[in-house]
């Protein structure tokens, strides 16, 4: 009896997408999260800054309280997070490789992970503190509104409910704008300047709700980053580098608020 031979493998005879279904594709991942939070940060710059209230006095929470009753606020948070990485999963399913590296496509190989993250840490550097800096400005110029990076009670949860928060924005961020976009609009054709500028620019107006300047800092970012992505080719180092932010602005503010109240705290 002979045994059945193992499959051949066969190289991928499929057709490449045409440009159409990549436009197609890349506007159906954008409407699922990043493109929608554009959308809405253009709209509610537009009610805030018609608003009565000065926009130097409004506040934008960026973790809010889900319910009034704890068990339902951490479902509610946990659901969030949760639904909010469908866009990544999709662009982690869309780029995968049969051959390792499986997510190569999206500069994610698993190699040098410690160096990664050594660059990682260079970079908040580079971008927390000129942020810091810019964040005061536009408070002082009375263009900012004030950021509560942490609106949730205070709950045995919290802290890692924020630190989960974080990782979502990194992964939703990063992943999304520099490892599909990258690949997607190389594979339309665009130069790497067009698409390092016009990322940045996505990634800039989904901070609009926060005041101009937040436009300025984030384009700056997406700048910074994208140039430094083109020229790597490596996502690590700005995913742990957007966590670190993020999860120092989200767990650290309760402290910073009540160390320097006139700083950081909130309108009236």
């Amino acid at each position: 009896m002979t045994r059945p031979q193992a499959p051949l493998d066969l190289p991928d005879l499929s057709p490449a997408p045409s440009r159409a279904r990549l436009w197609w594709e890349i506007s159906i991942v954008l409407a699922l999260g990043l493109g929608q939070s554009a959308v809405y940060a253009v709209v509610q710059l537009v009610y805030r800054l018609t608003d009565e209230v000065p926009i130097a006095d409004q506040v934008a929470k960026l973790n809010p309280s889900r319910s009034d009753r704890e068990a339902f606020d951490l479902i509610y948070q946990v659901l969030a997070i949760g639904f909010s990485l469908v866009p990544v999963l999709l662009v982690c399913f869309l780029l995968w490789q049969s051959r390792r590296p499986h997510l190569g496509l999206l500069g994610l190989d698993g190699r040098k992970t410690g160096a990664d993250v050594g660059r990682g840490v260079i970079l908040v550097l580079a971008i927390g503190i000129p942020g810091l800096g810019l964040y005061f400005a536009g408070r002082a110029l009375g263009l900012t509104v004030a950021i509560d990076p942490a609106g949730i009670d205070a709950y045995w949860w919290t802290v890692p409910v924020l630190l989960l928060s974080a990782a979502r924005a990194a992964l939703q961020e990063e992943v999304v704008l520099l490892g599909y976009l990258f690949t997607r609009l190389r594979q339309l054709g665009w130069g790497p300047w067009s698409i390092i500028v016009g990322t940045a620019v996505l990634r800039a107006s989904y901070h609009l709700y926060q005041g101009y300047p937040a436009f300025i800092g984030n384009l700056a970012m997406g700048l910074l980053f994208g140039w430094l992505y083109q020229r790597s080719g490596r996502l690590m180092p700005f995913l742990v580098a957007h966590f670190l932010i993020d999860a120092a602005a989200f767990v650290g503010y309760p402290w910073a608020a009540a160390m320097w109240p006139d700083l950081f705290g909130l309108p009236g």
